[in-house]
């Protein structure tokens, strides 16, 4: 069994390959800015529940997004050209981050995104790191996704719904952005049957790490977004 590293006060990481069977790293450290951007460029994210300690992984297969294989159901792609949402970028994300730790999923109990994780999120949103698209109706915020952006890598946090396909709608927005800036991926980190909905292929973590790594070359494109490109 693969050991599980405990964290101290320096924002460093083990090599990712030395993870346990699941995934699992280290536990402990903190939601700093530099400790999340380090963990991010490894491949690495935090997981974990409301009472636990902050609990990094590097999960045995990633599930990423390449250009090209993004998939919208027909009848996704009929409603959002009857009933277009208007698309925003970076206008709101505390409440992006805000619906997606409050919505309700299937099959969870409770949510993982607890308040520290959104006060981390959030700074990296002001250093211009973490990002949101947003799907606006009437002038009410209705869907939307975060994550994380670095080099022509885009790591895909959480998206929520308030009405049907908005979430679509922002996921849509998000990789005509990431294709049409030359992004090589966007991580959908743990595989699920919703991401392979959306066209995710499913990689090991050599190969995932690769694939960052050549990502990561790229000068990242820090600063607040805007919708129009």
């Amino acid at each position: 069994m693969a050991p599980v590293f405990s964290l101290g006060p320096q924002p460093a990481f083990p090599d990712p390959r030395r993870a346990d069977g699941e995934g699992l790293l280290a536990v402990g450290g903190d939601l700093s800015a530099p400790r999340l951007l380090n963990a991010y460029r490894l491949g690495i994210f935090p997981w974990y529940s409301e009472g636990s300690p902050i609990l990094w992984w590097s999960p045995p297969e990633r599930a990423i997004l390449l250009p090209g294989d993004e998939h919208l159901s027909r009848s996704t792609r009929r409603a959002l050209a009857r009933r277009p949402f208007e698309v925003r970028v970076d206008t709101c994300f505390a409440e992006v981050i805000g619906h997606c730790a409050r919505v309700e999923r299937a099959g969870q109990d409770g949510t993982w995104i607890t308040r520290e994780i959104q006060e981390g999120y959030l700074a990296l949103h002001r250093q211009g790191y973490a990002h949101s698209f947003e799907a606006w109706r009437d002038g009410e915020l209705r869907g939307g996704l975060y994550g994380v952006s670095l080099g022509a890598a885009f790591f895909g946090e959480s998206m929520f719904s308030l009405e049907s396909y908005a979430s679509r709608a922002a996921f849509a927005a998000l990789c005509r952005r990431a294709w049409g800036w030359g992004f090589h991926l966007i991580d959908g980190q743990v595989p699920n049957p919703n991401l392979e909905t959306l066209g995710a292929r499913v990689v090991g973590r050599d190969a995932f790490l690769a694939r960052l790594a050549a990502a990561l070359q790229v000068p990242t494109r820090r600063g607040p977004w805007t919708a129009e490109e």
